[in-house]
C-alpha cells in the first residue's frame, strides 16, 4: 500500500456506546474529524459488532478503549486517544502524556479509569449485558 494511501485511511476507534463518558468523547471527537474522514468510529456495544474479526474477546474490547491504525498492529489505552487526537490535529494535546517522564504516570491512571469507569458512570458494575465475555 503506498505511503499516501495509508494516510487517507482512518484511524478506527473501539468505544463503549452505552458508557456516557465514551459516548461523550467520541461525539467531541467526531465534531473535530467533521468531514476529514480520519476517524472511523465503532461502538462495540452495536448487535452487529464482532471482536473475533479483530482476533479478539468482547471482553477484551469492553476492558479498554482500542484503535486500529491503517498501518499497524491493534493500540490500547491512552495510545489509542493519542493517535485519535493527534488525527483532529490536537495531538499537542496529548503529547505530554507521551513524554518518558508523564507516559507511565498517564497511562497507569488510564487504565484505572478503565477497571473503574462503571462504577464512575454510575452503573455500578453492571451492564447491559454486553460486557460479558461474548466472543
Amino acid at each position: 500500500m503506498s505511503e499516501s494511501k495509508k494516510r487517507s485511511l482512518p484511524f478506527r476507534l473501539f468505544f463503549d456506546g452505552e458508557c456516557p463518558l465514551c459516548s461523550r468523547e467520541a461525539r467531541f471527537l467526531k465534531r473535530l474529524d467533521w468531514r476529514r474522514g480520519r476517524l472511523e468510529f465503532v461502538d462495540i456495544t452495536s448487535e452487529d459488532f464482532d471482536a473475533t474479526r479483530y482476533g479478539r474477546s468482547k471482553a477484551d474490547f469492553v476492558a479498554v478503549i482500542h484503535g486500529l491504525p491503517a498501518d499497524g498492529p491493534m493500540v490500547t489505552g491512552m495510545e489509542v486517544f493519542r493517535r485519535a487526537y493527534a488525527a483532529v490535529g490536537l495531538g499537542w494535546v496529548l503529547a505530554p502524556t507521551a513524554w518518558p517522564v508523564l507516559r507511565t504516570a498517564c497511562d497507569q491512571a488510564y487504565s484505572w479509569f478503565a477497571r473503574n469507569r462503571l462504577r464512575l458512570t454510575r452503573r455500578g458494575g453492571r451492564c447491559a449485558g454486553h460486557c460479558a465475555a461474548r466472543t
